[in-house]
């Protein structure tokens, strides 16, 4: 089949012509979210965002009906109904809604949904459009409706109380999956300009900071001007680029990114509040006692203890 070009917009001409808020509006992942999420995407419109933080899920998002411009790491695409996408976890996007109209739906799949189903994840894995390069497909109209009925049946699944219920969601999550592999993918082929560059790299960056493996990962990058140092860029010019694009300064970033970690090892781990200090870089605890105290209001041990239930499967 002859497969269509998606359209793409240069990064600054799109921002001067479509954002009427900062570009980049930072949100963190939701600590407490569930291992598996299904929405009508009428009913739950996306809001304009960039992800810089570990959000954990894949996420499947198809469209029947709306316009959009998705940005996937240095790729950007113009969606339009017929339109699926495959996000991988980690990955840094931005989303702009250009229309009034939007319709389909959009799943988040924890990889422990997938534990029980080892041959489901390795799928997943190893799915060549999980990759911000190859993430957009284009579906014909018999394709796209055949895939919104997959959608359809897996919400309805997860609504309803059939015990095997998780069986027939994988099912039908194989059936989207080869669906779209026998659709076809337009490769994302135009590069979005340096600045973003310089921003995504600080993004992708700061990521990579706070991954913590374990109570003997120590973070060392913590300053606007080591941030810049390893983009090899002035302080002051990054600074200024992502302020003017996100609303927020590289201290601002770099201090909700630490808070959101603090608060995952209080909530997911049993460290104490000593080792939680070592590990994000602090000198002493009483020093990142004050950061969290000033930052929440409420001290680290504190919201430990009112911390909500964790995570269930």
């Amino acid at each position: 089949m002859d497969k269509a070009v998606i359209p793409r917009l240069e990064l600054e001409t799109f921002v001067q012509v479509n954002f009427k808020v900062p570009f980049l509006q930072v949100e963190p992942y939701v600590l407490d979210a569930s291992y598996f999420s299904i929405k009508n995407r009428e009913q739950n419109p996306v809001n304009d965002y960039i992800s810089p933080n570990r959000r954990q899920f894949f996420k499947i998002f198809h469209m029947t009906s709306g316009t959009g411009i998705l940005t996937i790491g240095l790729h950007q695409y113009n969606l339009h109904a017929g339109d699926i996408v495959f996000l991988h976890p980690d990955e840094i996007i931005s989303w702009q809604t250009t229309s009034a109209e939007t319709g389909g739906h959009f799943c988040l799949i924890h990889p422990r949904y997938l534990e029980e189903a080892a041959h489901i994840l390795h799928l997943f894995r190893n799915y060549p459009y999980f990759k911000a390069a190859m993430a957009v497909i284009q579906l014909t109209e018999s394709q796209s409706a055949r895939v919104n009925q997959y959608f359809e049946s897996i919400l309805a699944e997860e609504e309803g109380r059939n015990e095997d219920k998780k069986q027939a969601i994988l099912l039908h999550l194989q059936l989207i999956l080869l669906e779209a592999q026998r659709a076809g993918k337009n490769r994302a082929d135009v590069a979005v300009p340096e600045t973003y560059r310089y921003i995504h790299g600080f993004l992708a960056l700061l990521e990579s900071t706070f991954q913590i493996e374990g109570p003997d990962t120590v973070i060392k990058i913590k300053t606007a001007a080591e941030f810049a140092g390893q983009l090899s860029i002035h302080p002051n010019y990054l600074n200024t680029l992502v302020k003017n694009q996100t609303g927020k300064t590289l201290r601002e970033h770099i201090q909700a990114r630490l808070l959101y970690e603090a608060k995952v090892l209080l909530r997911h781990t049993d460290w104490d509040i000593r080792a939680i200090s070592y590990v994000l870089g602090f000198s002493e605890q009483a020093a990142f006692t004050s950061f969290f105290t000033k930052k929440e209001k409420v001290s680290p041990s504190a919201f430990r203890e009112t911390a909500l239930t964790p995570i269930n499967s």
